[in-house]
């Protein structure tokens, strides 16, 4: 009698991560207070599936690469909260600016399969509309809304090389910023639904990011 094969682990791993985000994007349809807490939650959920698959990565540098990300993102979500005396857009500008030169760096070093696709390219012509057109609305934080769009570009168009579950994420994760971009510099562009919307991108495109380096390292035991 041939038996039944057991689901991976890490499909378990991935969904209390999987779970918190509906919930998140639900309240904040629903403009609840528990939206905030919940908030909090999403980045330390999605550390499990790279805590569980720490030991089938030999590389320790890729899985501590891995983790920085997830940590300084998780400071990005959680800077109004940490820091509520301090300007909150500066500080989320530098923590997932920090958390994308980390994703640069695990794409380049460990996760890349191919070589950039000439397609790439439309991150670079989304640099340019950006800062065209949230730019002049940017003011004293328009240097700084550039050098974090030139490296969330980047972040996209290296993850285009790696697991096709990655490059999914990285344009995911373009798009939440981008929505979020215009919410915080031109907020009579985004409907009432913005804000799940974009964090529905986000989880989706961290998630993703997140499922196609832990795949790719376990199976390269890299």
């Amino acid at each position: 009698m041939q038996r039944r094969r057991q689901p991976d682990p890490l499909v378990w791993a991935f969904l209390p991560y999987i779970a918190f985000s509906v919930i998140h994007v639900t309240l904040l349809g629903l403009d609840s207070p528990a939206a905030g807490p919940t908030k909090l939650l999403l980045m330390p959920m999605l550390a499990v599936p790279v805590l569980v698959s720490l030991r089938q990565i030999r590389k320790r540098t890729a899985g501590a690469l891995i983790l920085a990300a997830i940590a300084f993102s998780w400071l990005g979500d959680s800077a109004g909260a940490l820091f509520p005396a301090a300007p909150e857009v500066p500080l989320m500008l530098m923590f997932f600016g920090i958390a994308h030169l980390a994703y640069i760096t695990l794409f380049v070093r460990h996760l890349a399969m191919r070589r950039m696709p000439w397609w790439a390219l439309v991150y670079a012509a989304w640099w340019v509309a950006m800062v065209t057109f949230v730019g002049p609305h940017a003011g004293g934080l328009l240097i700084a809304v550039a050098i974090y769009g030139l490296v969330l570009g980047a972040t996209a168009a290296f993850s285009t090389r790696c697991h096709p579950l990655i490059a999914i994420g990285g344009a995911f994760f373009l798009a939440s910023d981008t929505l979020l971009a215009l919410r915080l510099f031109l907020p009579d562009s985004l409907p009432a639904w913005g804000s799940p919307t974009i964090m529905a991108t986000y989880t989706v495109g961290q998630g993703l990011i997140i499922a196609g380096a832990v795949i790719t390292l376990r199976k390269r035991g890299a």
